[in-house]
């Protein structure tokens, strides 16, 4: 047997989210909550045992009232059936088995139960993961992995289908950040409890030639009107537990209905 490849190290995930800044780390997350509470109303449903997956409890307990908030370990501690919403919150990219997350979230669902992920898409911290590379390259020699790997948005989708959610939906809504410097960058990713948790990471501190060069390499190639910016791609991911009263597919070939009448277009035979 295979055993699952280890992305993250739990316990320096821990330790980073122990030290970020919940008053001004956090400007992401609350652009998150605003988004999940926007798109909820939209659903124009009401939800009376939603639960909350998150590495930060105390920013995400305010998203919906009376909420369980469990922590996104591994096992998730949800029971089956006994949830009508869940919300995975900004930490689906430190899994290491993310199909596993969704697939305990949506066996957590009753039927018709809406699930709700919201998590950073592949082209986050692009910038910086340019700069690091390449710097890294010219005085080392080598690449290590500094940057946890985000999915890009057809693969996040095709996660819900992998889990057997309906009606699976994701879109991205990118945020274009700007600092002074790239240092002000990596404090911010620090305040965020977003810096290196990788299980393959270097266990040393990162050379300073490496960092400065970096850093001359993210204001050259990226600068705009004297800042350089930061994109962070927050992908939305939604999907229901399957029930018998949601709209179903056709079978192939059963359409009563040609589709020139229903444009008004006259139809055109193609020669056999």
């Amino acid at each position: 047997m295979q055993t699952q490849p280890k992305l993250t190290d739990r316990r320096a995930l821990t330790r980073n989210r122990a030290r970020a800044d919940l008053s001004k780390g956090m400007f992401l997350h609350e652009a998150a909550i605003e988004e999940v509470q926007d798109r909820l109303r939209m659903v124009n449903r009401g939800f009376t045992r939603p639960a909350i997956v998150t590495g930060f409890p105390v920013v995400w307990q305010r998203c919906v009232p009376n909420a369980l908030i469990v922590s996104d370990t591994d096992v998730l501690d949800l029971q089956e059936r006994e949830h009508d919403l869940v919300i995975h919150a900004l930490g689906l990219h430190w899994a290491d088995d993310p199909v596993g997350q969704v697939i305990q979230s949506r066996r957590a669902l009753k039927p018709d139960g809406l699930f709700l992920a919201v998590t950073f898409g592949g082209q986050t911290l692009n910038e910086l993961r340019s700069a690091l590379a390449q710097a890294e390259i010219e005085i080392t020699g080598g690449l290590s992995p500094r940057v946890v790997p985000m999915g890009e948005i057809r693969d996040l989708g095709a996660l819900l289908q992998r889990a057997g959610l309906a009606l699976p939906v994701a879109d991205s809504v990118p945020t274009k950040v700007t600092y002074e410097t790239p240092w002000n960058l990596m404090r911010d990713l620090r305040s965020m409890g977003e810096t290196n948790a990788l299980h393959q990471r270097l266990r040393k501190p990162t050379r300073r030639q490496v960092l400065i060069r970096a850093a001359e390499i993210y204001v050259n190639s990226f600068m705009e009107n004297g800042r350089i910016p930061a994109t962070f791609d927050m992908v939305f991911m939604t999907g229901w537990a399957p029930d018998d009263s949601q709209p179903q597919p056709l079978r192939p070939g059963s359409a009563s209905t040609r589709l020139a009448d229903a444009l008004g277009a006259s139809e055109i035979k193609l020669p056999k």
